[in-house]
């Protein structure tokens, strides 16, 4: 009795510490698993490090990983066994001057960052090679691995050292490429290769000290290709401030598809490149996250209904928060097409200080993308544009309006927890409703499970991915197989979207509230959904509400739930977790927004009286010390 008593009123005193306000960013996981071998694939070698790129691809059950030095390939279901590998080192004339230019020694080796699929039996791969950055085609041959062609110097293409952010896609044989262009990292760019080759301005407007993070392509419409953009993603020094420190914003910028560039003005650079701010904030609390830390993109029939999520930390301040920001894609391309500009007004002092353009925007405006009205006017490409479009375009790349978050605030908050990696898949639940899982890696080798309950932010689970303290550099979903893949420097793992056998008990099953799982009412088992909808009148599953009435404990109670399943429900199903997606900013409001509070003081007065009279002999001070919180 004194073990329950005492559990008992530990979550009495949590549920009294949730309703301080001071708690409001402090989301608990309802389930952490620490470090177990058993429930991951692991693949380790001495000798292999730096997993610092991984291509999936799920119709030939291949997943690729680039390393140190060498490429890896691995079968998609189980990569704790490697398939094939090859080597590519550096060769010793580079790695001498390397080390010529002051690098040190682990620096000056070919760590492979860019892999991208173009058929079914090529891969185009690229490496640091000792800070001079080449690239080559490399040939599948039965799971077999050959690099079949000389590598060629690749400045603009591959980043020069193996921790500096990049990003790169192919579409339709062209590679684009966002990293830097010299050996000091002080000319980024922005890159398309291979066809119609084209790049940014070494402008410090275009481009002022950026962190590339992702690119994207939205098709927009499939009748006209040219129609489609390229979206970059990541953080940069403001220029357009006037600040004693270097301030950190998060940008996106545009990249036409079928831009071909001038044919003076902008000869061979992007006239389509314009930028805007992301906005990730909480207004109310006077908070603001301006680092971007990854980007997924959840894509949708409609391209004007794709939502980006993007992880957001911030530049100062000693409160370690991450927020997660939701921006909508019809969103960014109505700022591009319709929002105002900023220009530069010339001050006293050779200053130039960036305010709202007011001028005239001339016709076709910068950036439209093969719009009608310019096919009509008869510019059919970006060649046929006047200089003084093109001109305007060179000197206004910056919007003046910003991109706001779907509801003007995250979508949740996170205290003490830096993420550094997202990925979402969607699972639906037996009454035929979809949810969407986040994913997150972070710094320190844990994978958060969270799922967003029709505005309410539940950390289903909290599992260590590694045995010592790494972070995840890279997340990956293979959504066909519901399989994740994520590396540190030392490792490479792999795990399924849900571990259901994790929940020995029915109430404990469906109070996970974990979509991809249900209770089998003839197996006795928290099983996999997806794996038994033929049967679905035999599944339990309460997603939205936790209901455990089904349960057989419940049935064999005659309809009374024991002190502790009464506790459990309590504490886990009814305690709102993230007051801030419904829009109230303290755990107490929420409380009298959503619950009914007589009900449940009643109910653990009851509990404690059944279970704390020996530990509370006056139990009117209990009734006393509970009405000070719940009343």
């Amino acid at each position: 009795m004194g073990t329950t008593a005492a559990f008992c009123l530990l979550m009495l005193c949590g549920i009294i510490q949730q309703q301080d306000a001071s708690n409001l960013l402090n989301i608990i996981p309802r389930k952490t698993v620490k470090y177990q071998s058993e429930n991951l694939k692991v693949f380790k070698k001495q000798g292999l490090s730096n997993f610092s790129t991984v291509l999936l691809s799920e119709e030939t059950n291949t997943l690729y990983a680039g390393v140190k030095d060498y490429i890896l390939v691995f079968d998609l279901n189980d990569i704790s066994k490697e398939i094939s590998r090859i080597s590519w080192f550096a060769s010793e004339d580079s790695k001498l001057q390397c080390l010529r230019k002051g690098k040190s020694k682990a620096e000056c080796n070919n760590y492979i960052l860019i892999m991208h699929k173009i058929n079914a039996t090529n891969l185009y791969v690229c490496g640091t090679n000792a800070f001079n950055p080449a690239c080559r085609y490399m040939v599948i041959d039965n799971m077999k691995l050959k690099l079949y062609t000389r590598a060629t110097e690749s400045r603009g293409r591959c980043p020069y050292e193996p921790t500096v952010s990049y990003a790169s896609l192919i579409v339709d044989g062209a590679l684009y490429t966002a990293t830097s262009n010299n050996f000091l990292g002080t000319e980024p760019i922005i890159l398309r290769s291979f066809r119609n080759p084209l790049r940014t301005e070494y402008k410090a407007t275009w481009l002022n000290e950026p962190t590339f993070i992702h690119m994207e392509l939205i098709q927009e419409n499939e009748a006209i290709s040219d129609s489609d953009r390229i979206y970059v993603f990541f953080t940069e020094t403001a220029t357009e401030f006037e600040f004693y420190d270097k301030l950190r914003v998060s940008r996106v910028a545009q990249l036409c598809k079928g831009d071909l560039g001038g044919k003076r003005t902008l000869k061979k650079r992007w006239t389509s490149f314009l930028k805007s701010t992301l906005l990730c904030s909480v207004p109310e609390l006077q908070f603001q996250f301006n680092i971007l830390q990854d980007v997924f993109v959840v894509k949708n029939s409609n391209w004007r209904e794709t939502i980006i999520y993007g992880i957001f930390t911030q530049q100062w301040g000693k409160l370690d928060i991450s927020a997660v920001c939701a921006f909508q894609m019809e969103t960014i391309q109505e700022i591009f097409l319709k929002g105002s500009f900023k220009g530069p007004v010339a001050l006293e002092g050779s200053h130039m200080k960036w305010v709202m353009y007011r001028g005239d925007v001339p016709t076709p405006r910068p950036g439209a993308c093969a719009d009608v009205s310019a096919v009509h006017l008869g510019y059919n490409s970006s060649l046929d544009l006047p200089d003084k479009v093109l001109q305007f375009a060179r000197d206004h790349p910056l919007m003046d309006s910003i991109v706001n978050s779907v509801g003007l605030q995250p979508v949740f908050l996170k205290r003490g927890t830096k993420y550094t990696q997202l990925v979402i898949s969607q699972a639906t639940d037996l009454d035929n409703v979809t949810y969407d899982i986040f994913f997150l890696g972070t710094d320190k080798g844990y994978l958060h499970k969270t799922l967003n309950c029709h505005g309410e932010i539940i950390i289903l689970e909290e599992i260590q991915l590694f045995p010592s303290a790494e972070p995840v550099q890279i997340l990956k979903l293979a959504s066909l197989k519901g399989l994740l893949y994520a590396s540190s420097p030392s490792q490479l793992v792999q795990l399924p979207v849900a571990i259901c056998s994790w929940y020995k008990q029915c109430f404990h099953c469906i109070l996970a509230r974990d979509p991809y799982c249900a209770w089998s009412l003839s197996l006795h088992n928290c099983i996999l959904l997806a794996k038994h909808l033929e049967n679905s009148q035999d599944l339990i599953q309460s997603i939205r509400n936790g209901d455990i009435h089904r349960c057989p404990e419940k049935r064999k109670s005659k309809g009374t739930l024991s002190p502790l399943a009464a506790a459990l429900i309590l504490t886990v199903n009814l305690c709102p977790t993230q007051p801030i997606s419904s829009g109230c900013l303290t755990r107490a409001s929420c409380w009298k927004k959503r619950l009914n509070i007589s009900s449940i003081q009643k109910a653990w007065l009851s509990l404690m009286q059944q279970l704390l009279i020996p530990v509370f002999m006056n139990v009117s001070l209990l009734k006393k010390s509970m009405g000070e919180h719940f009343v």
